[in-house]
């Protein structure tokens, strides 16, 4: 790894607290990042983590504390002024304005002007410079809604890195990004500390950790636990540091024994926007009945839209047919998906997944409600019990249940969103990244949730980009490239190698 650090920080943060209201996040926290030098920031999700970056990145000014930058007293008051201190902060949830180019959104908030007015073709020219540096390409002239939600990532990535800032504080950022786009991101990286920058890093994969770490700090219930040489901290001590036990294995054993064909697709494909073209292209499958068949591909290769057109949500064209039971399922949109037993969890619980400022019984409840509450009448007291229910055998935590899904941490978000789904008793529940984004206690409890829904005959097909999740959960593996299967794999027949191989399109024996 890196040398010993030099011994003033970029950033030095001393016995920080923070509360919100009579809630106490954050206790005498301290952490420092030096130059040329990636700080990982671990602990589960509402150890603190994003409150301390935020109080780094001038969004939370109200802190008990000392904070330094560049060995000088600083209390920055808005993200701007961070910036201005050389601090840069990509949060977890984009700040983008979708209506707006890609380059007015790297310029947002300090645009280039001549006379008075914004210099667009600077703008445009110095965007396309820093795009092709950081081996990104894009239209700067595109408007962000138009593109995918990882190019979008990209985008946010450029944004922070145009303030030639010396501490970079990254939350999450492959989140949303396929394979090539991670090495693309580690190799800007390993460039960032080469030109002296110091890198605070929040992740919750272990793979990611072990490849690009120096130090790692952790964090636990908003206290710091330690910090050490990524080298001291192998991954069950480490696991150990963010959940405060031994945790024998991630995984659990899978005890469901796959039945009967519960849903079958005959030759399906969905066309895109024009009619003509099919991002999803005569695909055939079998999913039984406590089976977990999982998807495998890379960006564009059609499993998002493959799950979206058979819940309804997608206003393309479908060709083919589907099974449901040996009965043809006819789905028109989410309503009719749902009352015949189908359910997606989306890959984004903030924007398609959950309704933040409705409270978390309003959320676990509002795709049941036609169950729940027959003859149009609301039963607030059933909806009340059956999410207290429903969220004791989740493990949610949360102080109140009238709470805004909004105020909960990432990994208990993700609950609520499963329990939405669950509480419509599907046949088949379609999980598109159902852990993105939350910690390695949060995942092991969904892990063992699936694991409870399959012993009871529901059937799930899983999309997944961390590998190792994807090989431990599925029993079988089928992989797509640009629409096309090109792989179908048992769980003893499957390999990274060979799943990576299908994925960029090499056609597997036996399709």
């Amino acid at each position: 790894m890196t040398s010993p650090p030099p011994t003033v920080p970029l950033v030095r943060m001393t016995g920080i607290g923070k509360r919100f209201g009579n809630v106490s996040v954050l206790h005498d926290v301290s952490l420092e990042v030096f130059p040329r030098e990636v700080l990982v920031l671990a602990g589960e999700n509402g150890a603190g983590k994003s409150t301390l970056i935020k109080i780094l990145g001038g969004v939370h000014t109200d802190f008990d504390g000392e904070l330094e930058i560049d060995g000088r007293a600083a209390r920055p008051r808005s993200p701007l002024e961070a910036n201005s201190l050389g601090v840069a902060v990509i949060f977890q949830e984009l700040s983008l304005i979708p209506s707006l180019s890609v380059a007015d959104n790297i310029f947002l908030g300090r645009n280039l002007v001549r006379a008075g007015f914004v210099d667009d073709r600077e703008q445009r020219a110095q965007s396309k410079r820093l795009l092709d540096r950081l081996g990104i390409d894009l239209d700067v002239d595109q408007r962000v809604e138009d593109l995918p939600v990882a190019q979008q990532q990209l985008v946010e990535i450029a944004k922070a890195l145009a303030h030639e800032s010396t501490v970079i504080v990254m939350d999450e950022p492959t989140s949303s990004l396929n394979a090539p786009e991670v090495e693309k991101l580690f190799g800007l990286i390993q460039q960032l500390k080469t030109d002296g920058c110091g890198i605070i890093y929040i992740t919750h994969k272990m793979e990611e950790i072990a490849r690009i770490a120096d130090r790692i700090t952790v964090l636990r219930d908003g206290r710091h636990i330690g910090t050490a040489p990524a080298s001291d901290v192998p991954p069950d001590k480490l696991v150990s540091w963010m959940v405060g036990r031994d945790q024998d294995h991630q995984f659990p054993d899978r005890s469901a024994r796959p039945g009967r064909t519960q849903l079958r697709l005959d030759r399906f494909s969905v066309l895109d926007e024009t009619g003509r073209r099919p991002i999803v292209d005569s695909i055939t499958l079998e999913l039984h009945a406590g089976e977990i068949l999982g998807l495998a591909g890379l960006q564009g290769s059609g499993t998002s839209e493959l799950f979206l057109a058979l819940f309804g949500g997608s206003n393309r064209r479908v060709q083919g047919q589907v099974f449901l039971n040996d009965g043809p399922l006819r789905i028109r949109n989410p309503r009719t998906a749902i009352r015949q037993g189908i359910a997606l969890l989306t890959n984004d619980r903030k924007a398609t997944g959950l309704v933040l400022p409705l409270s978390i019984i309003a959320n676990c409840t509002l795709a049941a409600l036609p169950r729940l509450s027959p003859g149009a009448w609301r039963r607030p007291g059933r909806e009340e019990a059956l999410t207290q229910s429903l969220g004791r055998s989740l493990n949610l935590r949360a102080a109140s249940l009238h709470l805004e899904v909004g105020a909960l941490s990432g990994g208990n978000q993700q609950k609520v969103a499963l329990a939405k789904w669950l509480l419509t008793e599907p046949q088949v529940l379609m999980l598109d990244e159902p852990t993105r984004g939350i910690d390695v206690g949060a995942k092991r409890e969904i892990y063992q949730l699936l694991d409870e829904l399959t012993s009871r005959g529901i059937g799930i097909l899983l999309i997944t980009s961390e590998l190792p999740e994807l090989l431990a959960l599925s029993d079988r593996i089928l992989v797509l490239h640009r629409g096309r299967l090109t792989g179908e794999f048992t769980r003893s027949q499957a390999t990274p190698e060979r799943i990576l191989e299908a994925a960029m399109g090499k056609i597997q024996s036996g399709l």
